[in-house]
């Protein structure tokens, strides 16, 4: 076949410099009429090879057989099926030209959103262990959030999937945004919406935000395709290579990440997310003026083992509250616990599981309570004890003030019948 260069030459040495049919034929080695069609077509030769067999030819009835009937069947029960004797990379080649047909296509349309109008939320689950103290490691959430209109990608770390916890990294990274956007999409994380409803704190959340938290429908990853493309890009261009010695130095080296991450340029936006970011935020709604409910909350009655437990750690309150109801709050920092109003402990909180947290002076003065208990009841066995102002009073027998009031136990009317 008549190469592009030969095809080239032909036409110019004809049109050009007049050489006749026969001289080019004789000057390149190829047939008259060879020349004679590169003379005729406007068109360079393509070159197309002849189409070959291939393996997967003779076993296409068979999977065409068996797709009929099973559409969705995995590539590896076919070839068990059909005595595949290959490598499975032309059978999965071959089904995926030929299991559209059976089970059809589904097209993804183009999406755009609006300046202000859509952030997508999830939560990403790094591989990565971080030391939580205690002797601890763990695999810790992160909460990853991306704005539709300009891809400004944001991130923190949280203690726990918990509802108060994820609506406390929600809050942490609305507001270092520094405006709300219209809706925050979700898929259905059980703290959030699991049953395809908003939970009472998420819906409190996006009240006091007045913004709208929509849920994705059930088993379709693509309605939040953004968030889940950012999960993989923290996946691979994050965390290779990194180590972290606390939660905190995660959530410093990722801000730190974050900065460069989203002044790169993005392929589907033709530009850079932090050059956008100013349109994306003038059309978002402002931060409300009160801190919405975020965080973990409950009520106890402090019971004689002076502690309160949240996300399965211990810490301990002030033991004079004891067997009074305390209120506990739990932030992604600090735990805080109230008595009538009154602050009766407040602690760093602890990232790690099964873990007890004391404070210095809340085990001092349990142990002065029982110092002195122990002391009250020395006393009471003395027949003695120590009046405020500092003497000690007697303490009378139990006869004595039968004595005093006439009653004798020992007359028969008096016992009991």
């Amino acid at each position: 076949m008549l190469n592009v260069e030969d095809w080239a030459e032909i036409r110019r040495l004809h049109r050009a410099e007049g050489v006749p049919i026969k001289e080019i034929a004789r000057r390149l080695g190829v047939a008259r009429n060879t020349v004679r069609s590169a003379l005729n077509s406007d068109r360079p030769p393509v070159f197309q090879r002849a189409p070959r067999g291939q393996v997967a030819d003779a076993y296409e009835p068979q999977m065409r057989a068996l797709l009929q009937e099973w559409p969705t069947m995995p590539a590896p029960v076919i070839a068990e099926r059909i005595g595949w004797p290959h490598s499975a990379a032309p059978l999965r080649k071959r089904l995926a030209l030929i299991r559209p047909e059976y089970v059809g296509i589904d097209p993804v349309d183009r999406v755009t959103y609006e300046p202000g109008q859509v952030a997508q939320c999830d939560l990403w689950f790094p591989e990565t262990k971080v030391r939580v103290g205690a002797g601890q490691e763990r695999v810790l959430p992160v909460l990853v959030m991306t704005l539709g209109f300009s891809r400004v990608l944001s991130a923190v770390m949280i203690p726990s999937r918990q509802g108060g916890d994820i609506l406390s990294g929600m809050w942490s990274l609305v507001s270092g945004i520094g405006r709300v956007p219209k809706t925050l999409v979700w898929d259905r994380e059980a703290a959030i919406g699991g049953s395809g409803k908003l939970t009472t704190p998420a819906a409190a959340f996006a009240g006091t935000l007045a913004t709208k938290i929509k849920l994705a429908p059930p088993r379709d990853p693509e309605y939040k395709g953004m968030v889940e493309r950012s999960n993989q890009y923290l996946e691979t261009s994050f965390l290779p290579g990194r180590q972290f010695a606390s939660p905190a130095d995660f959530n410093q080296q990722l801000r730190e990440w974050l900065l460069k991450a989203n002044a790169r340029t993005v392929r589907s936006i033709q530009g850079r997310p932090i050059d956008l970011f100013e349109t994306d935020y003038l059309s978002m709604i402002p931060l409300p003026p009160v801190e919405p409910p975020i965080g973990l909350s409950s009520r106890v009655r402090l019971s004689r083992d002076y502690y309160v437990r949240v996300d399965t750690v211990d810490y301990s309150v002030d033991p004079q509250a004891i067997g009074r109801f305390v209120d506990v709050t739990a932030s992604l920092e600090e735990v805080v616990v109230f008595c009538d109003g009154q602050k009766v402990a407040r602690h760093q909180r602890s990232w790690a599981k099964q873990a007890v947290v004391t404070d210095p002076d809340h085990a001092a003065t349990a142990r002065r309570m029982r110092q002195d208990l122990a002391e009250d009841r020395r006393r009471r066995q003395s027949g003695s004890r120590q009046h405020p102002d500092g003497h000690v009073v007697a303490l009378r027998a139990l006869p004595d003030y039968d004595a005093l009031f006439g009653v004798d136990f020992d007359q028969p009317h008096m016992k009991a019948k």
